[in-house]
């Protein structure tokens, strides 16, 4: 694989762009607007700065310990500061942005959707595709929560079409999980590894269809959780926060964790929930649904923003 074109500029889009530039990849990321490229292009200024920084830190005693080195960076016993400082600044210059989707697409080796989580929007994004790509091209799903065989029959290429779904902050949780359908080719699946690997991922495959893959379906409940104890009027957001961070060692409060995903994101995943039945729920789906709309509406979409559940 050599051209690799991501749809949609969000947070992991962004990030899955830009790792792969880093990797010497030719990227392109698709995007529907000039707005949507306007609020892009600071996310793609935002990781040259943080890939920049965190190079920096490796360099130090600080960086080159096991919490702070960025395995999606460089391995610790090769590592090269100004080798690595020269592809942060390759990728950046090398991104390229694309309105026209056939354009976009054009000679692309693997398509790589990073949108929303909607059903529809994908579904119409995936039948306005499928004519426009080279016979050869793979495509696959970044989807947190959507099952890939959802949207096969409107990929026109149910055989090159699988997930393909990273963590957050990729260049230091550098994970890909990698998770086929009924109609997925082995063969497909194998380059999809493969690639995975080369942007200086582990790849994690997934050997029947889950969703929320595996590392989602151990955080949703955490931060559901998490929700509906404020939802609830159990306890407030920093409280909550420090109940996780504290008592489980972690790095990142559940709020913390909602702020750097996008509250968007988030309320699109509560969204699927509200169909549940009250007495049936586990969780406060409706309240949720409220807090989050709340939030949405006065523009405090999470850390991308400047604020969500906390100032940034």
């Amino acid at each position: 694989m050599k051209k690799i074109t991501v749809a949609g500029g969000g947070v992991l889009g962004s990030q899955i762009a830009f790792q792969s530039a880093y990797c010497g990849f030719d990227v392109t990321i698709w995007l529907r607007s000039e707005q949507s490229i306007g609020r892009t292009k600071p996310k793609i200024d935002n990781l040259k700065q943080v890939y920049t920084d965190t190079v920096e830190l490796m360099a130090t005693a600080e960086g080159q310990t096991p919490a702070n080195w960025a395995r999606g960076i460089a391995d610790f016993d090769t590592f090269d500061k100004d080798e690595c400082l020269k592809k942060v600044e390759n990728a950046y210059n090398s991104i390229k942005y694309e309105l026209d989707m056939k354009k976009a697409v054009e000679g692309a080796d693997l398509v790589i959707e990073s949108m929303a989580e909607d059903v529809k929007a994908k579904t119409e994004f995936y039948k306005a595709l499928a004519p426009l790509l080279d016979d050869g091209t793979i495509l696959v799903t970044n989807s947190s929560t959507l099952l890939p065989s959802k949207f096969a029959k409107y990929t026109g290429r149910a055989d090159k079409y699988m997930s393909l779904h990273f963590a957050n902050s990729i260049w230091k949780n550098n994970t890909a999980e990698v998770m086929s359908q009924s109609k997925t080719a082995q063969s497909a699946f194998d380059e999809v590894v493969k690639f995975a690997s080369d942007i200086r991922m582990i790849p994690l495959p997934l050997h029947k269809e889950k969703s929320g893959y595996l590392l989602n379906s151990m955080l949703i409940p955490l931060l559901f959780s998490a929700m509906d104890l404020l939802v609830n009027g159990i306890s407030d957001v920093e409280s909550i926060d420090s109940a996780w961070k504290l008592g489980a060692g972690a790095p990142k409060g559940p709020f913390e964790i909602l702020d750097t995903v996008g509250l968007t994101t988030a309320h699109n995943i509560v969204k699927m929930y509200l169909k549940v039945p009250p007495f049936l729920a586990p969780y406060n789906f409706r309240g949720m649904d409220t807090l989050l709309k709340k939030y949405i509406a006065e523009g405090k979409l999470g850390k991308a923003s400047g604020e969500g559940f906390y100032k940034y």
